[in-house]
């Protein structure tokens, strides 16, 4: 087994077309693209990783770039021309933009930029590398025994984890917990009824809905702490797990993990991912949030992108990040979510100091090693240099 995230690649768009949406509920949808063959290396992901969508919409008249992430839902697919096939479900955010444009008028044949896949929310109990999702199959005890707590658009990762540990790991046994409000706000409800007949021995799914009455109280009403807690002392043995995968809202997500910590559950055999976290965003498309100048002292802030050196000065009154202050400068430095969630802003600090603000995307050993997530921190030092290649 490896503890390492897959291998890092340059983070680039490429347009790519639309060849299938799906209604999955009625606020959500599932999008097909089609990867060229020539583009199929890039593409070649890890279930549970993520990709960018970028798209310039007209709002109130003003056009604008959008960027949003999203799960990749279903594992790797080539189909039989040599083409790839990656799919993504898109939730309807209450006044969301992008997710409003998604459900209600993209279509097939449509083109979108899409980032190459990234994201770390993969499992750690596998010895593996991009392209090779069977290699979860590496290395099997008699039995190994995997969680999945997930809410609303949560499954969408959690979607390709599960089918691929079920499919190429045949030891593998699965309770998935996944909280809606109703059973018609069930994302993939057909996909996990077939997944459960077609392994009835080793996967069970328990759906808690809050807003619907259950046969058993234990799945009926908000999945709060106290909820948690019995499903873990009722349904679960937390001992006995050998991987957790923990994937919605902030706050859901942290009630889990704390639960999880209190009975003693190994921190490295924890693995979430969320979807937000509510934080402002700071950065505009590809420009970067304009900053004031000042004739008062500045940091310098130096950067290497892809072999190329780039360096910009950052007015201290101004409190820019990092990666805003690079945009100023070169508009290819990758991000897409600028909330500490995503972890495509990655960049490792060689010289100088940062203060980091939220971080729900690196790990420990990555921090140790002095990567920091550029969209959220600030120099602390007169210089820093930071390499976005490492």
């Amino acid at each position: 087994m490896t503890d390492q995230a897959p291998s890092k690649r340059r983070s680039a768009f490429a347009e790519l077309t639309v060849t299938d949406v799906r209604r999955l509920t009625a606020d959500s949808v599932e999008v097909a693209f089609t990867v060229p063959p020539e583009l199929r290396e890039q593409y070649d992901y890890v279930p549970g990783q993520y990709v960018a969508l970028r798209k310039d919409l007209e709002v109130g008249g003003e056009t604008r770039e959008y960027r949003r992430s999203y799960s990749l839902c279903a594992p790797p697919r080539t189909l039989p021309d040599g083409s790839g096939e990656i799919r993504v479900a898109i939730k309807r955010d209450l006044g969301g933009v992008f997710s409003t444009w998604a459900n209600e008028r993209l279509q097939a044949g449509d083109r979108i930029d899409i980032m190459n896949p990234a994201g770390a929310f993969v499992s750690r109990h596998q010895s593996t590398s991009l392209n090779h999702p069977e290699a979860l199959a590496a290395e099997v005890r008699n039995e190994d025994v995997f969680v999945a707590v997930a809410a609303g658009s949560g499954i969408t990762p959690i979607m390709a984890i599960v089918r691929t540990l079920l499919t190429e790991n045949p030891n593998a046994r699965i309770d998935l917990i996944y909280a809606n409000r109703s059973a018609a706000d069930v994302m993939f409800l057909e996909e996990l009824a077939d997944m459960k007949d077609a392994w009835p021995s080793r996967l069970a799914v328990h759906h808690v809905l809050s807003r619907e009455q259950r046969i058993s109280p234990l799945l009926s009403g908000r999945l709060d702490s106290e909820k948690i807690e019995r499903l873990l002392g009722a349904v679960i043995r937390p001992e006995h797990v050998d991987e957790w995968f923990l994937c919605g809202p902030f706050e859901l997500v942290q009630l889990v993990r704390d639960s999880l910590a209190d009975r003693g559950v190994p921190e490295d055999r924890v693995r979430f991912e969320l979807f937000t976290t509510g934080a402002a965003r700071e950065v505009e498309g590809q420009r970067g949030r304009a900053v004031v100048e000042s004739s008062g002292p500045s940091f310098e802030v130096g950067f290497t992108l892809d072999g190329l050196q780039g360096t910009v000065q950052s007015p201290v009154a101004a409190r820019e990040t990092i990666l805003n202050a690079a945009l100023r400068v070169r508009p290819d430095v990758p991000f897409a979510c600028a909330g500490g969630v995503c972890g495509t802003c990655r960049a490792k600090v060689v010289e100088g100091s940062a203060e980091m603000d939220e971080n729900y995307a690196l790990e420990k050993d990555e921090i140790e090693n002095g990567y920091i997530l550029t969209c959220q921190s600030r120099p602390t030092s007169e210089r820093i240099l930071v390499d976005y290649d490492a």
